[in-house]
């Protein structure tokens, strides 16, 4: 098993919701850490302004794109254990923009195996989806189950997953790929299904939007998705294999929305066409097998979805500025 402490660690898309999780989560573990930005004209730290100002002065943000391989050569001077997280990740945009999703998810994370193998990095954790494995031939979904490209998305993660193994078998990196469940919990943005109820019930008339409300997915609160890639990195047993992270249990979006409704003071749920994904793009269920990860990281989820769903919603009360209910956010 491998010690963290003291090791110098590169977190990209560590200014995203999980990213930024998992960022405070390594500090707390002693490691030294930085994180790869996306370059804009006016750079944001993102949801690391949300850490407090002693951790956040521990974190080290180089600025560049992990589409571009003199940044991603750049930042991984001296690192020695990567955690992959950066990606483009909205379904919607990726019908509208599929290009830019091959180019940030699998350029992008071929450009860190490259620079990793040629630095000799300790250990690579890449990050997938469980919307690689498409709606459900069976459940639950352990990683034995197909991967199906049902949107450009999941196409791109899949061929990124892919690279990943690749790297692993013809030039032995040691590569661990984490395939996270749908995640969930504070300083997540309204692209994603429970802070736009959230924020919709909080700010609006007492009306929910949703897209269609029978897919039904598993939900994992964002700490325990984070302690989840740590446990991964520290695996020897780990290396070459890939890992579900879930809590095993599946909610429709119906019943998820009627669920948040009654924790924020009742609602009506309206199902409305514009937010619906292509019939045949459309993830039916995901419901998650955890037991490799519970057998070999020892990781199982701690907090359940209620008691998340009640930590994000003070998150988003908290945090209005950060939300906007009014708009449909692809």
């Amino acid at each position: 098993m491998m010690e963290l402490r003291g090791k110098r660690v590169l977190v990209t898309g560590g200014t995203g919701f999980v990213g930024s999780h998992l960022v405070e989560l390594l500090l707390e573990e002693g490691c030294r850490v930085r994180v790869l930005g996306n370059y804009r004209s006016q750079p944001s730290i993102g949801n690391l302004a949300h850490l407090d100002d002693e951790k956040r002065r521990h974190v080290e943000i180089v600025w560049g794109d992990v589409s571009d391989r003199d940044s991603v050569a750049h930042v991984m001077e001296g690192v020695e254990v990567v955690f992959h997280l950066a990606a483009l990740i909205g379904i919607p945009y990726s019908y509208i923009a599929p290009a830019s999703y091959v180019q940030t998810n699998i350029t992008g994370t071929l450009n860190l195996l490259q620079i990793a193998r040629k630095n000799g990095v300790e250990r690579f954790v890449h990050t997938s989806t469980s919307e690689a494995y498409g709606s459900a031939q069976y459940t639950p979904i352990d990683e034995c189950h197909p991967l199906v490209g049902q949107s450009p998305y999941s196409a791109t993660k899949i061929a990124a997953d892919k690279l990943a193994e690749s790297f692993q078998r013809s030039f032995d990196l040691p590569v661990t790929t984490v395939r996270p469940f749908n995640v969930f919990g504070p300083r997540q943005s309204d692209r994603a299904i429970i802070p736009t109820i959230i924020a919709q019930r909080l700010a609006g008339d007492g009306t929910v939007r949703i897209g269609d409300d029978r897919p039904r997915r598993d939900f994992t609160f964002a700490l325990d998705t984070a302690r989840g890639f740590v446990a991964a990195s520290r695996c020897d047993e780990a290396i070459g294999r890939t890992m579900n992270l879930g809590n095993g249990k599946s909610i429709s979006m119906g019943e998820l929305a009627a669920m948040i409704c009654a924790l924020t003071g009742g609602g009506e749920v309206v199902s409305e066409s514009l937010r619906r994904r292509p019939e045949q793009s459309e993830v039916s269920e995901l419901l998650c097998d955890s037991s490799l990860a519970l057998e070999i990281l020892k990781w199982k989820p701690t907090v359940g979805l209620r008691q998340g769903l009640e930590r994000t919603i003070e998150f988003v009360r908290r945090h209005p500025e950060c939300y906007t209910p009014e708009q449909y956010r692809v």
